[in-house]
């Protein structure tokens, strides 16, 4: 083999390596939802926000684990005028009232878990 045919096959490879690479974030675990929510990646975590008309819950993730939640504060913005404080309730955030959403309705959340530094997310509902 030619060394110009050597390196245009070496440089496919090495694309072709990075882009598979790049599918995976390289943290063990893929950010898809397993609550039916929408999932946002912030400092390392998973946020899942499963809206409904009655609830609202966020479910947190480090590494595809849950998290502690114990002295966890969140305030959701539903962009429509909304604003939610979210609590702990076993392994989520979650807050219990009567919510206009759809699709496309967007939320600002500020999570702070305990001994950490506060974190916020932007969701859109699918």
């Amino acid at each position: 083999m030619k060394k110009t045919q050597l390196l245009f096959v070496s440089t496919i490879i090495a694309i072709s390596a990075n882009a598979f690479a790049a599918d995976k974030d390289g943290h063990g675990h893929e950010h898809k939802p397993l609550h039916g929510g929408v999932v946002v990646e912030a400092s390392d975590m998973d946020f899942e926000l499963v809206a409904k008309a009655d609830q609202i819950s966020l479910h947190v993730r480090d590494h595809g684990k849950p998290t502690n939640l114990q002295g966890a504060l969140a305030k959701l913005t539903l962009l429509n005028g909304s604003e939610v404080q979210l609590v702990p309730v076993g392994d989520r955030l979650e807050a219990k009232g009567s919510y206009k959403l759809g699709t496309g309705t967007k939320a600002v959340a500020t999570v702070t878990l305990a001994g950490k530094k506060p974190v916020n997310l932007r969701f859109a509902l699918k």
